[in-house]
């Protein structure tokens, strides 16, 4: 994924996440920036998927690839670099058969739309999409992969319509499950909602709609959701549960700066407790 020097998005984010609850981690970056695009500033540049590949031979010539339990992908600009991203998901799993595959297809947002270029999104659905154990991604996102509108998913718990339609359009496709992020609901309410594979069951999990946010919770959130998978503790709601009170946790004690304020509460994370799920479906 990418990797800033100040703040904490992208690898900033997943790293130290993924440390503090007690994992090594391997981090390639895709881009190298100063700081998020966000900020009046930006300096840096695109890590040339060829050296990535070096450096990707390099760990498998050292027999690294071997000991790596999952692989989270992230922020991918080009074409060369979801190949990249799919060559490394091929040579771990190679090594390691059961090792997690979570991808996080970062293609952009409501209300600006694609974040990259359309033949790298088109790229990530057709190669890396179908190659994960789990897809973690919002809901403009899910209804860009799919072709269908996300709508939302209702405080009665009804079934969800086309949010479910579309999340399960992706598990034929992927044979994953699927994490469909800040879906709108009633009033001043966000929904996560988790679509286990093969789509037996679903659930949602609520927070309050905030105003203002900070830079980074989709890239913390993935973190987290790998940590509580790599835990082995529950199934996929309660992974996504967990994920979810670590991530407000976050975002609440950042108040109304535009970064995480991560650092200071990476010790609280392991002991957040999972917030309430809500079947849906």
């Amino acid at each position: 994924s990418s990797h800033v020097a100040c703040g904490h998005v992208g690898l900033a984010a997943i790293v130290p996440a993924l440390q503090a609850l007690g994992h090594d981690v391997i981090a390639l970056p895709t881009v190298l920036l100063s700081n998020h695009p966000g900020h009046a500033h930006v300096a840096g540049a695109r890590v040339d998927p060829d050296q990535l590949r070096r450096m990707l031979a390099a760990l498998e010539a050292n027999g690294w690839l071997a000991g790596i339990d999952a692989v989270l992908t992230g922020y991918l600009p080009s074409v060369e670099h979801v190949r990249f991203a799919a060559d490394a998901v091929a040579a771990v799993t190679q090594a390691n058969p059961r090792a997690i595959v979570l991808v996080d297809p970062i293609l952009g947002d409501d209300p600006k739309g694609l974040y990259i270029d359309v033949t790298a999104a088109a790229a990530i659905r057709d190669t890396l999409l179908p190659a994960a154990t789990t897809i973690k991604l919002n809901a403009f996102e899910l209804s860009w992969l799919t072709g269908i509108p996300a709508g939302s998913e209702d405080e009665a718990a009804r079934a969800a319509g086309s949010l479910l339609t579309a999340a399960r359009r992706l598990n034929p496709v992927a044979k994953s499950s699927v994490l469909a992020t800040s879906v709108p609901g009633p009033a001043a309410v966000l929904s996560n909602v988790f679509v286990a594979a093969p789509g037996a069951r679903a659930v949602a999990c609520r927070v309050e709609r905030l105003d203002r946010i900070p830079k980074g919770t989709g890239d913390l959130l993935s973190a987290l959701l790998l940590a509580a998978m790599l835990s082995g503790v529950g199934d996929g709601g309660q992974h996504m549960a967990k994920a979810v009170a670590g991530l407000d946790l976050v975002v609440r004690a950042s108040g109304s700066r535009d970064e995480l304020c991560l650092v200071p509460n990476l010790a609280r994370l392991g002991g957040c407790r999972p917030l309430p799920l809500n079947d849906i479906a």
